[in-house]
């Protein structure tokens, strides 16, 4: 997959590994679908920092559920 293409393709994608990776317990709740390109960029950075890690604390977990709810759409 080329996560430098901006797509709505590569925002599910992104999300979707992230719930993976962060075993959410309301990860249904998290819709990738509820994501828009226009934070591709937001996205991007917080899947990397997600998938660069092998373990995260309860605390970067939390925060970064928060940021991804910032970042879904209203």
């Amino acid at each position: 997959m080329d996560l430098d293409k901006k797509s709505q393709e590569n925002v599910e994608f992104m999300i979707e590994q992230m719930k993976l990776k962060l075993r959410m317990a309301s990860a249904a709740a998290m819709q990738a679908s509820a994501f828009s390109v226009d934070q591709y960029e937001d996205i991007r950075d917080l899947y990397g920092m997600v998938m660069s890690k092998d373990t995260l604390s309860i605390s970067e977990v939390e925060a970064l559920v928060s940021e991804l709810g910032r970042l879904r759409l209203k």
